[in-house]
């Protein structure tokens, strides 16, 4: 699983709201929106795409802990941290290592010049276990 991450100032961003930074235009979205659909395109056509989804806002996110043993419910974004699990794209392929050429092509994805990200860039992949047996070191 490739694990993309972002903020609510990502999503502003993207979404033409004012930020502290560069907001996209629509040509600037439409170079993402294309270049991810290539992306995928090629991951379809290899045989490797298996799901892909992103995910909403932080600011329309749950979090429920536990604290004394009762479920305590906080709306988000969190202030915690600022990055959220923005979105992911689940593949099968040879080899983890296959698995990370394909992430790594992320850090192409198109962005206005001069944005100011506010974050060091990354995704993570991640195996899935397909049983207990993998969840251990």
């Amino acid at each position: 699983m490739i694990l993309m991450y972002g903020s609510q100032r990502d999503y502003d961003m993207i979404s033409g709201r004012p930020t502290d930074t560069v907001t996209w235009s629509p040509e600037d979205m439409a170079a993402m929106h294309a270049f991810m659909e290539a992306w995928n395109k090629e991951l379809v056509e290899s045989g490797e795409f298996v799901d892909a989804q992103g995910l909403s806002a932080p600011v329309h996110a749950r979090r429920i802990r536990l604290r004394d043993g009762v479920p305590v419910v906080t709306d988000g974004p969190y202030a915690e941290t600022q990055e959220v699990l923005a979105g992911y794209t689940i593949v099968e392929c040879a080899s983890f290592d296959r698995a990370t050429e394909i992430a790594a092509r992320l850090a192409e994805t198109p962005h206005p010049a001069g944005a100011d990200l506010g974050r060091e860039w990354y995704v993570d992949v991640r195996p899935i276990a397909d049983g207990v047996d993998e969840l251990t070191v």
